[in-house]
């Protein structure tokens, strides 16, 4: 096909789309005007004050049923988006493609925790290390003195002499 060809094409079909798309226009405004003749008839304002009394109450009831229809059909729409978007949510998770966020690290303290959760009710505070128990170093002193009492009762029982000193003791 040639690019003569091809372009006559596309504009013969550019012209055909776009006598549709009046048509389809045409027919918009046709149907707004079948509608509004049907449901709103035509005033005759020929009359006294209680005729034209009555003919605002009548206007005023289709008003009325106007707007119930109206509400009806954004409460159908609602729900039936809120349904699409529940479905297309299952659909994602059938197809298992939803990818879960990375977490932030978030450096907290205990009490910073706690009152994020809890809000102002928050009043303990959650200091650990007042919580343990507090090791005194003379207990580590004490057992050193031992240690060394030790070596020196070795040291004294050392060699010839201590065992003189054994053997007294024995004999005493």
């Amino acid at each position: 096909m040639t690019s003569s060809r091809r372009l006559h094409l596309k504009s013969m079909m550019l012209q055909v789309a776009q006598s549709m798309l009046e048509a389809e226009a045409q027919q918009i405004i046709e149907a707004k005007e079948a509608y509004m003749t049907q449901s709103c008839p035509s005033l005759s304002l020929s009359g006294t004050i209680e005729e034209l009394q009555i003919l605002c109450k009548k206007i005023h009831q289709t008003i009325d049923k106007a707007d119930e229809e109206r509400y009806d059909m954004e409460v159908k729409v609602v729900k039936s988006d809120k349904e699409i978007k529940e479905l297309k949510n299952k659909v994602i998770d059938l197809k298992g493609k939803f990818k879960k966020p990375a977490l932030k690290k978030v450096r907290m303290s205990a009490d910073q925790m706690l009152q994020a959760l809890l809000g102002s009710k928050h009043k303990v505070t959650m200091d650990l290390r007042s919580n343990l128990k507090q090791v005194k170093k003379e207990v580590k002193e004490e057992g050193v003195e031992a240690v060394g009492d030790w070596r020196k009762n070795v040291e004294d029982k050392a060699g010839m002499g201590g065992r003189k000193k054994m053997f007294e003791g024995a004999e005493a």
